[in-house]
């Protein structure tokens, strides 16, 4: 019988900058962000790297004093990987990986293989895939003899590991080939959303890991996966929901990231289009996260991509349950009250102010505030039902005339 080992998780550091783009307070919570995908991959961080430049070294990303100083941590520690916060080029790739003699991956890589882990459909698959190949394409001159060498683990699944000597002409082939692919699969869920009928459509958007899954199960009553990971949801789950009598689709969708990779934004663009034909966003926050605002404006930024900024939008405010705001000691004359400091009401108040009370707040998982919840959506949803068919009251007489 065989020893069941403790963990099997790969040992890991972590290398970051702090420049004048990004302060130490950013820099670190990237970071913690990057230990957050790291974990989400199998990874076991044993130490954080940072140092102040004013730009990335354009050869090896870090200087060469702080390079040693890693070197002989991977030595002195047997080190997996290293994991860089910002998409390496390909020939900073090669320069450190030919010093630090370990697998070498950045950010962009690291969020890869995490899709490439999480898909299970063959949509879904296909559409990382892609994404893989093309953020491979540029790299191949320096990466088939470092996957000879270490194969498997974060940042190998999928293509490379398979595929090894696939030449260029090869990749760009596969490429053209999965684009097709999804093209065809794209007209098929474009017929699929053409027949689901003239139900208002709601769609939740939001940050990766701030609780939508399980907004979407206490809403549908549904059994969608969901887990305290990132990126737990790749494939767009659709679910018809009744309020009070008032039926409409409900989709959940994957979730967003700050410095999300473009090879992923835009082959997942289609599954994003249950977004761009919603009638109604509700974008979940994590408030009990305190950068929870910059996710905010990470998730409105992809919303701008795709063209759904202006769309109506609930702001739902989740995890109140695990929100600690940070106190001041009475005798404590010289901090100085912040954003940090402010209680839920506090919260609330703000945003209710900002979004002209389209704002809520709730546990999804204690199930706090929820009935109010369901009465702001099923008002929003009954809003556009009546604009949209104001001639149908006598298809559903209770919507038009009663509350929920």
């Amino acid at each position: 019988m065989l020893e069941k080992k403790e963990h099997d998780y790969e040992r890991v550091i972590l290398i970051g900058l702090i420049t004048k783009l990004q302060n130490e307070d950013k820099s670190k919570e990237y970071l913690d962000e990057l230990e957050f995908l790291a974990y989400t991959a199998g990874g076991e961080v044993l130490k954080r790297f940072t140092q102040k430049l004013e730009m990335p070294n354009p050869k090896t990303f870090i200087g060469t004093g702080k390079m040693e100083e890693v070197l002989a941590f991977v030595q002195d520690n047997e080190v997996g990987t290293a994991i860089f916060d910002d998409e390496l080029s390909p020939a900073q790739q090669k320069n450190i990986e030919k010093i630090l003699r370990c697998k070498i991956i950045d950010r962009t890589n690291l969020i890869l293989d995490i899709f490439a882990q999480r898909a299970t459909t063959s949509y879904a698959r296909t559409q990382v895939e892609l994404a893989q190949y093309e953020y491979l394409l540029p790299r191949l001159a320096g990466m088939w003899t470092h996957l000879e060498r270490q194969r498997g683990g974060i940042g190998m699944r999928g293509p490379g590991e398979t595929e090894i000597e696939t030449d260029r002409r090869i990749v760009r082939d596969r490429i053209a080939l999965l684009k097709k692919k999804l093209e065809s699969i794209d007209k098929q869920m474009a017929v699929q959303r053409g027949n689901r009928g003239s139900l208002v459509r709601v769609a939740l958007v939001g940050y990766t890991n701030v609780g939508k899954s399980t907004l979407m199960n206490v809403i549908s009553k549904s059994e969608v996966f969901a887990e305290n990971k990132l990126f737990a949801t790749l494939d767009t789950t659709v679910r018809k929901v009744v309020i009070g009598n008032l039926p409409f689709l409900l989709s959940d969708t994957v979730g967003f990231i700050r410095k999300l990779p473009t090879q992923l934004v835009e082959s997942f663009k289609s599954t994003l289009d249950e977004v761009r034909e919603a009638d109604l966003l509700l974008h979940v926050v994590d408030i009990s996260h305190p950068s929870f605002e910059d996710h905010i404006e990470s998730v409105n930024q992809i919303l701008d991509e795709i063209k759904s900024r202006n769309k109506p939008t609930l702001m739902v405010f989740n995890k109140i349950d695990a929100y600690h705001p940070e106190t001041i000691a009475e005798d404590d004359l010289v901090t100085e009250r912040t954003e940090a400091h402010f209680s839920i009401q506090e919260w609330e108040d703000t945003w209710m102010a900002r979004t002209h009370g389209d704002s809520i707040f709730i546990s999804a998982v204690n199930k706090e505030n929820l009935e109010n919840f369901r009465k702001m959506v099923y008002e929003k949803v009954r809003k556009i039902h009546i604009t949209r068919f104001p001639y149908n009251n006598f298809l559903y007489p209770e919507i038009y005339h009663e509350e929920p």
